[in-house]
C-alpha cells in the first residue's frame, strides 16, 4: 500500500474538501465534521468529476409511519455526494449509490496522523 501526504489538517477544516492528484488519479478528500473520506473523483454513471458536487445530509421519510414528504427527517450532515451532472447520489462513507445498488464510486483509506492528512491506495 503506498502512502501520500495530502496536507496540514488545518487546510482542510470541517465541511471542505481538497481534490488531489495521486499516482495519475484525482481523488477528492471531503472533512465531514472531523472525519476524512477519500474517493475517485469520477462518477461511475456517466464519468463526472463527481467531487466537484454538493454535499448533503441524508434525507427521509417514513412512508409505513403515514407520513408524508413535507415530514421529512434529515441524517448524516454532510455525507451524501450529488454528481455535478445527473445529480446522482453516493455515500462518502462507502462510495454506494443511494439508489442504484450496482454503483458505486471508488473509496481509498485517509487518516489523520498527528497534523497531518495522509491517503493510501
Amino acid at each position: 500500500m503506498n502512502r501520500f501526504i495530502v496536507g496540514p489538517v488545518e487546510e482542510l477544516p470541517p465541511g471542505s474538501r481538497k481534490i488531489v492528484r495521486v499516482a495519475g488519479r484525482e481523488i477528492g478528500i471531503f472533512n465531514v465534521g472531523g472525519e476524512f473520506f477519500a474517493l475517485r473523483n469520477v462518477c461511475p454513471h456517466m464519468g463526472a468529476p463527481i467531487c466537484r458536487g454538493r454535499t448533503r445530509p441524508y434525507v427521509s421519510w417514513d412512508e409505513s409511519a403515514g407520513t408524508t414528504p413535507d415530514q421529512i427527517a434529515f441524517h448524516r450532515e454532510g455525507e451524501i455526494l450529488k454528481c455535478p451532472w445527473h445529480l446522482w447520489e453516493f455515500d462518502l462513507r462507502t462510495g454506494q449509490s443511494m439508489h442504484d445498488e450496482t454503483l458505486q464510486v471508488r473509496t481509498y483509506n485517509v487518516t489523520q496522523e498527528g497534523q497531518t492528512i495522509v491517503l493510501y491506495l
